[in-house]
């Protein structure tokens, strides 16, 4: 199952990406599956029901939690994580309740992961292609599996329509609710898929989009 791993809607305030134009153009593109990974909230979850929709594609809510040592997509019960936990406390808080964690765009500018993280096990997987990264930082990311046990997953980061896809996961179980992509995480069930476009790096401070064209 194709899945998107790192979108983000408008309830996210650096993205122009509403419901109905996510999950009508991720279907049309081919996907199976999206996670939506808005900043430091999970209140989708209080306008849609996660799972399946009505046009087949299967919407997972997790959350992109942001801290001082990098940021962090989250799957699992996470919706009263307060704001400000240092990253070590939120990982550890990540694995005491069964959830999976995915340090996200681990060589950004200005937003990169610390990479005693990985090096010390409190973080085993990481966005090896982020959509919106500069190619460089993405090759950082990948080089990690030189030297570190850890798992590599594709997400585009897409703030537009436009830039949904760009980078994709391949889970190679079902994938039906967030419990089902923390089983895939964990067991390591998952492939990482290139990406169709890069841009240079982008988030809530600097959301200049590049159209991408797709096959």
């Amino acid at each position: 199952m194709k899945f998107d791993m790192h979108v983000h809607t408008i309830l996210s305030p650096c993205s122009q990406l509403g419901l109905s134009e996510l999950l009508k153009t991720a279907s049309d593109r081919g996907l199976d599956g999206v996670c939506v990974t808005d900043h430091d909230t999970m209140a989708l979850r209080f306008t849609v029901a996660e799972g399946r929709q009505d046009n087949g594609l299967c919407l997972i809510i997790g959350m992109e939690y942001t801290t001082t040592e990098g940021d962090f997509l989250l799957f699992g019960p996470f919706e009263d994580l307060m704001p400000g936990l240092e990253a070590p406390e939120l990982l550890r808080l990540v694995d005491e309740r069964g959830g999976a964690a995915v340090a996200a765009h681990p060589f950004r500018r200005g937003r990169k992961t610390r990479e005693y993280l990985i090096r010390d096990g409190l973080c085993n997987i990481a966005e090896g292609i982020n959509g919106r990264n500069e190619a460089a930082e993405n090759r950082r990311t990948a080089a990690w599996r030189d030297g570190y046990a850890v798992g590599l997953v594709g997400g585009s980061d897409a703030h537009s329509a436009a830039e949904l896809g760009r980078s994709t996961t391949t889970f190679h179980i079902p994938i039906e609710c967030s419990a089902d992509i923390i089983k895939a995480l964990k067991s390591g069930e998952f492939t990482m898929n290139g990406a169709k476009a890069q841009k240079t790096a982008g988030d809530c401070a600097d959301s200049q989009l590049i159209p991408a064209s797709y096959n």
